[in-house]
């Protein structure tokens, strides 16, 4: 089963898709296990009222982790009704909406010039687009953390394997640290 997961993953994640899917697939829904989620947030080196950003918020648990255990203010961007629905009830129960908040924006025009730090998981088609809006836009000192996949022309400052068996989906994970 794990094996027939990870073919299909890394077919989407290669473009073996439709041309119509692969126009709006940039991050397929893969909840990041919490080993990872954890070591993302570590990496970024959080400061307390720092802004991160997360494009493609999925079920909203890297904004709401920030907000709640780093103290920071958290946005992020999905576009799926259910999850942005889903993130959104979670921020209310926990009392967090005054530090997280979810938008339902396509995530290539998020407001990214306060962002302190920006946390993604997205398809290398989508790091490739990004890339270059990044660059314009984040402010010197903004940290970038990607999860498994790197920008093409960007060289990390770390490169971090993250191997918790206990927590992990059984595949490899790792994250990329980067600096404006």
């Amino acid at each position: 089963m794990r094996f027939a997961a990870a073919l299909l993953f890394a077919a989407i994640a290669f473009g073996a898709e439709t041309p119509a899917a692969e126009a709006e697939r940039v991050a397929p829904y893969y909840p990041s296990p919490r080993a990872v989620v954890l070591e993302m947030l570590d990496a970024a080196e959080l400061q307390p009222d720092e802004l991160l950003v997360d494009l493609g918020s999925g079920d909203g648990r890297i904004v709401i982790l920030a907000a709640r255990d780093y103290g920071v203010r958290a946005v992020g961007y999905e576009l799926e009704d259910s999850l942005v629905r889903s993130s959104r009830r979670q921020i209310d129960e926990l009392g967090l909406g005054e530090r997280a908040q979810i938008r339902q924006q396509d995530l290539f025009t998020a407001e990214l010039g306060d962002a302190d730090v920006v946390t993604l998981y997205l398809l290398p088609r989508a790091m490739k687009r990004l890339e270059p809006i990044l660059q314009m836009t984040l402010k010197p000192g903004a940290r970038v953390i990607a999860h498994d996949f790197a920008f093409p022309t960007w060289k990390p400052e770390k490169t971090i394997p993250v191997e918790d068996d206990q927590d992990l989906d059984g595949l490899p994970h790792t994250i990329y640290v980067y600096k404006r």
